[in-house]
């Protein structure tokens, strides 16, 4: 991946809907090996989906919730179950197995109490958990999709 590849998905993460053009224009190409070279970075599994960023509070979803979980089978069995079944539940934003101590954190984004609630009783149960600690964010500081693109090494 060189210098150009990199301002390419710079402009991409910035703003999908551009047309090959535009993106061209930007990164100083044309559009037929501005478009190869996107072409190549989905194919190469770079650029895994283009996608729209909404706003949950205009979709009635306000609530965020940060959910670790403590489990004490640590099986490849009951990862599996676990993964699947919480990988399943719409709610749940992102889902990572951490190192320390809390062996799981989702991000789980839900309308109002009631409605984690019912999602907390759906996650308990799924399989046997030691412990589930939740933490409501009060205010959104940063929120932002785009990573920051490493210059060519």
């Amino acid at each position: 991946m060189d210098a150009i590849d990199r301002k390419i998905l710079a402009v991409l993460q910035d703003d999908a809907s551009l047309s090959v053009a535009e993106i061209g224009n930007r990164v100083g190409l044309s559009s037929t090996p501005c478009w190869k070279r996107i072409q190549r970075l989905e194919a190469d599994g770079v650029i895994q989906k283009r996608v729209a960023v909404i706003d949950q509070d205009k979709l009635g979803l306000g609530v965020t919730v940060f959910v670790s979980v403590e489990t004490e089978d640590h099986s490849e069995e009951w990862l599996q179950k676990f993964a699947q079944l919480v990988g399943a539940m719409p709610e749940v934003l992102e889902f990572y197995r951490m190192a320390g101590d809390v062996d799981y954190m989702l991000r789980v984004v839900v309308a109002d109490m009631q409605a984690y609630d019912v999602f907390y009783k759906k996650l308990i149960a799924t399989v046997p958990l030691k412990n589930v600690t939740s933490r409501f964010a009060m205010e959104k500081i940063k929120s932002i999709t785009a990573l920051p693109v490493p210059a060519v090494a």
